[in-house]
């Protein structure tokens, strides 16, 4: 729930958000307080199921810190839904925190405003070394060529969630490998009122982390070498029309799914009334919903040859949070020693432990309480078939205008209107021309 709210966030476009920037700011750019340099402000993401979840997990970790080291740390849990406009705010206002939490699909984006400490050899060594961290957590923290604009907090992946209960009824033995399997257990479960998966097809990031995958399964990346839109190549469309094709042309996605943007589709697999679901580390939120985890399986999410890897292998994005330093901030050190803290093998394992996500960092991962079989199959997709969303300035744009136009059509797929090859292209040709020329 709080990833897919992260990556939506994101999509708010940068020239948007920019226009809003004077009519706020935040903590004091200089992070002092009134504590001076023994004082740090921390901006943290919304992670738990309310922003009182999170005070209750940071504010004890937080405490110990300046229990070691003598610098309080000022900690302020923001929604998903305000994050980015506060953050883009303080680097064009110079009035922002000293640490912050960002979704990592906004490094590439929010290290072009030039308001984020870069990641040099220098800033890696005092943390620990840059060789700590996963390579795939790593290829989400900035644009190729540059120093990072953050370092990897918390990772997660994509997988296929599984009603067992459901499949048992169908006489499915085995979660599906391909998506041929996949089209044709969905036939035999959607039946009776109930679905075979369920999507969030109003969920404008949902639909990008999606597409995304699909697109690196039929070839395309939706950016060209050189950072240019390229969202009505042959494998983007093909990408697009596969996704929505689930409802529109094999009618193993109810109608509805169509208006879906609050984990809805969550909702539905928790009651039985939907057999599959494609998404990140869920089993908090299939708790809550009082579903038992036995109740529930995971598989890697399905790929056309039924091996996930590398290319047309490729079944998850990279997802997850990082953390960054504000470049404006009068107490580096500072910042610099609660990032290592933060990151530290000991952290790592309680803050991962508590969210229900993956240690970015490798000796972290090796802990026993991410060796149970769900967080088996995410870390072995991280660490051999997830690739990271552009890593350009303008991803966030991105995801509004491809993830609207994946909206759109998933509308006319519920309306019962056609989608065809020619209506999909269409409607990236739309997006694409919304996008900054270059």
């Amino acid at each position: 729930m709080r990833r897919i709210r992260a990556a939506a966030a994101g999509a708010v476009t940068l020239s948007l958000v920019l226009t809003a920037a004077a009519c706020g700011g935040g903590s004091p750019a200089d992070g002092s307080g009134s504590g001076g340099g023994k004082t740090l402000t921390y901006w943290a993401s919304n992670q738990g199921a309310n922003l009182e979840v999170d005070k209750k997990v940071l504010r004890p970790e937080l405490d110990r810190f300046e229990k070691e080291t003598g610098i309080k740390v000022e900690l302020e849990v923001i929604p998903w839904s305000d994050l980015l406009n506060r953050i883009l705010t303080a680097a064009t206002s110079g009035q922002g925190p000293d640490v912050l939490n960002i979704g990592n699909t906004w490094s590439a984006s929010l290290q072009s405003t030039g308001a984020l400490l870069p990641w040099d050899a220098k800033n890696f060594e005092a943390i620990g070394g840059k060789d700590r961290f996963v390579d795939s957590a790593l290829g989400s923290t900035g644009a190729a060529g540059q120093d990072p604009a953050a370092v990897p907090l918390y990772s997660m992946a994509y997988a296929l969630y599984y009603n067992k209960k459901m499949f048992r009824d169908a006489g499915i033995a085995k979660p599906p490998a391909t998506w041929d399997e996949l089209i044709a257990d969905g036939k035999k479960l959607s039946k009776d009122g109930k679905s075979a998966i369920g999507v969030e097809g109003g969920n404008l990031a949902n639909n990008i982390h999606q597409v995304f995958v699909l697109g690196k399964q039929h070839g395309a990346d939706f950016f060209t070498p050189d950072g240019k839109a390229d969202f009505t190549s042959d494998g983007a469309v093909a990408a697009v029309k596969q996704y929505v094709d689930l409802m529109a042309a094999h009618r193993i996605v109810a109608p509805g799914n169509a208006e879906y943007a609050q984990n809805q589709s969550l909702a539905d697999f928790a009651k039985d009334r939907t057999a599959m679901v494609l998404w990140q580390t869920p089993g908090t939120t299939f708790a809550a919903q009082g579903m038992d985890p036995d109740e529930w399986g995971v598989a890697p999410a399905p790929v056309a040859s039924g091996a996930p890897g590398q290319g047309t292998g490729i079944n998850s994005m990279v997802a997850g949070i990082n953390l960054a330093v504000f470049k404006s901030t009068k107490n580096r050190e500072g910042a610099l020693k609660f990032v290592k803290f933060m990151t530290g093998d000991a952290e790592q394992k309680k803050l991962n432990q508590a969210y229900g996500s993956i240690p970015p960092v490798k000796s972290a991962q090796q802990d026993p309480a991410f060796a149970g079989p769900a967080v088996t199959v995410l870390k072995q997709t991280l660490a051999t078939s997830a690739a990271a969303l552009p890593q350009v300035p303008e991803e966030s744009q991105f995801e509004t205008v491809v993830g609207t136009a994946v909206k759109k059509l998933f509308a006319d797929a519920a309306a019962g209107r056609p989608v065809t090859t020619e209506s999909v292209r269409a409607e990236l040709d739309k997006a694409q021309q919304q996008m900054p020329k270059k």
